[in-house]
């Protein structure tokens, strides 16, 4: 999506709903988390992408055991505000993923159908164990029966950007979390 102006841009974040000192808070005890449950053992961190690229890099930051990471890329949206309900993996990983305990690291479940479909082809390819860390969840909306094992923040059914979420590919860049304003 491309803008007139920094002005209309701006013009398009509503309201903050998540700081970036609270994001660096949680992700501090989500990092902790995971090196008490893996201390020693194989972990490989997935990010889904695009938007959880900047989670990523920051929980794989305060990850003190070794770890690895790896992508995959799916999308629901195809440039709107509500999930189109199809999913499309297009990029998927490359590892033997058998010998790794799994850590999906994802920005947001929404409806739930594109970590819900991310899962099932993970699970076929037999993990030590699986794990999803999500930033965000908004469980109204959810149309599948998925619950991650670590949610960060729950929230209402807002559309939000920042922090690596979009719209029309833009607003990834934000620091913190906010609302868009339709």
């Amino acid at each position: 999506m491309t803008f007139d102006s920094k002005e209309e841009w701006k013009s398009k974040i509503k309201r903050v709903i998540i700081s970036e000192e609270q994001i660096r808070d949680v992700i501090k005890k989500a990092g902790a988390m995971i090196d008490s449950i893996y201390d020693g053992s194989p972990i490989l961190l997935v990010s889904i992408l695009k938007g959880s690229f900047v989670f990523m890099a920051d929980v794989c930051r305060q990850v003190t055991v070794p770890c690895e990471i790896a992508f995959m890329a799916a999308k629901s949206y195809f440039e709107g505000t509500v999930s189109t309900g199809h999913v499309e993996i297009t990029m998927d990983l490359k590892h033997d993923i058998s010998k790794y305990h799994v850590v999906i690291i994802e920005d947001i479940i929404d409806t739930g159908r594109t970590l819900n479909e991310i899962i099932k082809i993970l699970k076929v390819r037999n993990p030590i164990s699986l794990r999803v860390i999500t930033l965000l969840d908004k469980p109204e909306r959810r149309v599948v029966d998925l619950k991650a094992d670590y949610s960060l923040f729950t929230i209402p059914d807002y559309f939000v950007i920042g922090y690596g979420l979009d719209y029309g590919e833009s607003y990834r860049n934000l620091p913190y979390i906010a609302e868009f304003a339709e």
